[in-house]
């Protein structure tokens, strides 16, 4: 059986053609046969993947802005965009494992060409969006860690390229692979670091619960919506359903259920990883600036150079600094990926990876590097922020489609998600676009 080909394309305005990644493709064996155990660890990658998006350096901005200057009242904004991804990450697995198809081959063989082209220019602005807040956090990472000027650095991203070629020549396990081991870095970085920062636990529990007061402070909106496109980040939607095509699973239903639901696994448990290293961020900027009187740090290296003198110990900013890295060095690996799905998907266009990567991380660069050389770190500390809010704003172009799929059983078949989560994620998308609206009425009322 051609397992590029699905048994049915019923639903659909064309049927799909060769899958996007396709030298990736059904190319990580399932064990089938195997334990339980074996399964879930066959399975175990993609949502790692998509948990990287969840913490990138745009994410941080926001983050340690929040938590510095409204101490711990954002938690519950982390926890909340976290349960959210759950959802929709969730939601795209079952896309993509029941028609064969990612998001962006969806949208394309779903709507005509005036809707789907700009969808598709939508999904390229929010990787551009991504792409430039990993420039300037990796650039800043490289500043903190070796001394290198944030203008050299932004041009040493560029060559990044090289390293996401090589890792997948090797394989998909080895991009894998690679991704774990350096949320393994920053997970052990933030640890120490809120170990040092000894917050107030009680405080942090009463900041998961929600308050009045975010919608109602255009400010604290302001980096709510922030800290949500930084969280359920519009690219991650088209990664997730992508790279969960590279398990080797059956077509017959019970296997397609079999794989839904270790893919569901993977990402919630992935995701989960993600909230505790987001909620680490809030907390370490709430206990070492808001409880110290420093409600104003917006800027990574700014961050860097109060932890010392805060938490008492040297290695703290150094901490600080490689856990950037990683993050920027993490989120340029999905960023590619989902770049590649975004154009495969929408155009049928292949092109190079390393020319694709060019590309779009020269339009990342640009800006970047206008704004670092001109007005320094402020600057990009503005532009970190600005990036994650225009990520907010894309994502409904992402969700509704996403969830109009699922629902639909013409298209879904027997793995159609059910009403209750269906009805879930239409709150969801809804929610996600009256806050948007929300924000554009303040921008445009001058707050913030």
């Amino acid at each position: 059986m051609d397992l590029m080909k699905p048994k049915s394309d019923a639903g659909w305005r064309h049927d799909r053609e060769e899958a996007t990644l396709s030298d990736v493709y059904r190319s990580v064996e399932t064990a089938k046969g195997g334990s339980v155990l074996r399964r879930v660890a066959a399975f175990a990658g993609p949502g790692y993947l998509v948990a990287v998006g969840y913490m990138d350096p745009g994410n941080w901005a926001t983050s340690l802005a929040g938590g510095s200057k409204f101490g711990y009242a954002l938690l519950t904004v982390a926890l909340l965009s976290n349960l959210m991804a759950v959802v929709l990450q969730a939601l795209c697995a079952r896309l993509a494992i029941a028609t064969g198809r990612d998001l962006a081959q969806a949208c394309r063989d779903a709507f005509p060409g005036f809707v789907s082209v700009p969808l598709w220019a939508m999904a390229e602005i929010a990787i551009i969006a991504t792409d430039i807040a990993e420039v300037v956090g990796t650039a800043i990472g490289l500043n903190l860690v070796f001394g290198i000027p944030l203008e050299l650095g932004v041009l040493v991203t560029a060559f990044d390229v090289f390293l996401i070629l090589f890792l997948q020549r090797l394989g998909f396990r080895w991009v894998e692979a690679l991704i774990i081991t350096l949320l393994g870095v920053i997970a052990f970085c933030f640890g120490v670091q809120v170990f040092l920062a000894d917050p107030n636990w009680g405080e942090v529990i009463k900041g998961f619960f929600p308050t009045t007061e975010i919608v109602r402070d255009p400010n604290m909106l302001y980096l709510a919506l922030g800290i949500l496109g930084a969280t359920v980040m519009p690219h991650n939607l088209y990664l997730h359903s992508g790279i969960v095509q590279t398990r080797a699973f059956g077509n017959t239903l019970s296997e397609k259920e079999e794989a839904l639901t270790y893919a569901t696994i993977d990402s919630t448990v992935a995701l989960t990883f993600a909230l505790l290293i987001n909620a680490s961020i809030l907390i370490l900027a709430g206990a070492a600036f808001h409880a110290h009187g420093h409600t104003d740090v917006v800027e990574l290296a700014q961050a860097e150079s109060l932890l010392a003198p805060l938490l008492g110990l040297a290695i703290a900013p150094t901490l600080f600094g490689i856990a950037l890295l990683c993050c920027g060095l993490n989120s340029t690996v999905t960023a590619t990926l989902a770049g590649q799905i975004v154009m495969e998907g929408f155009l049928r266009l292949k092109v190079k990876p390393w020319l694709r990567r060019i590309v779009t991380r020269g339009l990342a660069i640009t800006p970047a590097g206008i704004v670092t050389i001109w007005y320094g770190d402020s600057g990009t500390a503005d532009l970190l922020i600005l990036t994650q809010v225009v990520l907010s704003l894309q994502l409904s172009f992402a969700v509704f489609p996403l969830v109009m799929f699922t629902a639909d059983k013409t298209k879904m078949g027997d793995l159609v998600a059910p009403r209750w989560l269906s009805t879930v994620a239409y709150i969801i998308a809804f929610a996600i676009a009256l806050l948007n609206v929300k924000l554009i009425f303040d921008a445009i009322q001058g707050t913030p």
